[in-house]
């Protein structure tokens, strides 16, 4: 008899940690309700955000559309699977292709942990079909966190 193998495969993943001088709910609401994301565009920097729909809440769908300055355009759907605010945000995450079909499904798990009035948020993507693919999102996440971050120093509080 032959001994059987097991082979352990890890798919790529991506975890961003940041921390936010802003009390959790200003955080949680800067992420997710159209008041403040028309304000910061929720994007990286340099991307305007021309089309956005969201339903946020369990079973609820969201699609975006970001332009680049060259006039590009990158779209994306998903899903959110939980929503507890202020302190939790899962969602799917696919990008479009030119005719409008998703791609590789990721998922992207958030989560707003109150440190008295400053936030620490920590998002954590996983699916990817690459090493590529994963870094791509921590440059394009870790740009659209500065903008939050740099948004959130503007609010009054």
């Amino acid at each position: 008899m032959t001994p059987s193998t097991t082979r352990l495969v890890t798919e790529p993943e991506l975890r961003i940690t940041r921390m936010f001088d802003a009390p959790r709910q200003l955080v949680w609401d800067a992420w997710t309700r159209p008041e403040h994301l028309e304000r910061w565009q929720s994007a990286p920097e340099g991307m305007t955000v021309t089309l956005l729909e969201k339903d946020l809440r369990p079973g609820g769908r969201f699609k975006l559309c970001m332009r680049a300055p060259d006039g590009a355009e990158y779209r994306l759907q998903g899903e959110y699977l939980e929503v507890v605010p202020p302190e939790l945000l899962v969602f799917t995450h696919t990008w479009l292709d030119a005719a409008g079909q998703p791609g590789k499904v990721t998922v992207v798990r958030m989560t707003f942990d109150a440190w008295g009035r400053k936030t620490e948020v920590t998002l954590h993507q996983t699916g990817f079909a690459s090493e590529a693919a994963r870094d791509g999102h921590e440059e394009g996440w870790g740009s659209t966190l500065d903008r939050l971050g740099d948004y959130l120093e503007q609010v009054e509080l």
